[in-house]
């Protein structure tokens, strides 16, 4: 059931069918603010990770450079998620899109570890192009459009903007690399 429907609902129904809707989500769409703030910092966290991998293994400089600003960007963006969380006086909540971003970041952390020099850099630019293909779909079709309050989803709107220029930093990654 979709958030407008039930709004339309009786108080009491409205209350108990949005509290149980966190427990019951399946799209990303679906999850409540605290949970889309989980699964931002996961994201940012995720490639933080990314990018500490490519600053140990790559010596190609556009590489270097991309992974110094996701380390510098992700973090700061991660630290106003914070801030705002700790303002708020609320928790992120784990929920089952965090869990899965960080099943498929393990794996992909071993299949970029084990490989070197050219191999890696294409590797890793491909990555990060899916990768923010991937997130920027999710919050920008998903997350922006469903976040309640209004100091959250103006946190997100503001960090779209600057992963989308990571994507496309990205795209041009992936043609220095070829």
């Amino acid at each position: 059931m979709h958030r407008s429907l039930i709004k339309g609902l009786i108080p009491g129904l409205i209350l108990g069918l949005t509290l149980a809707l966190p427990v019951f989500a399946e799209t990303p769409a679906d999850l409540n603010d605290l949970q889309m703030a989980h699964v931002g910092y996961t994201a940012d966290n995720i490639d933080i990770q990314y990018a500490h991998l490519a600053l140990a293994l790559s010596t190609n400089a556009t590489v270097r450079a991309f992974a110094a600003t996701m380390v510098s960007d992700h973090t700061a963006v991660n630290e106003q998620t914070l801030a705002l969380l700790a303002k708020l006086g609320a928790q992120p909540e784990d929920n089952f899109l965090s869990q899965a971003l960080n099943t498929g970041a393990a794996e992909m952390v071993n299949k970029l570890a084990a490989l070197r020099g050219a191999d890696f850099d294409r590797a890793y630019a491909a990555n990060e192009l899916a990768y923010h293909i991937a997130v920027n779909d999710i919050v920008g079709k998903s997350f922006v459009p469903n976040i309640e309050n209004a100091e959250l989803k103006d946190l997100y709107t503001q960090g779209l903007m600057i992963f989308e220029a990571h994507q496309a930093a990205a795209q041009a990654m992936v043609e220095a690399v070829k």
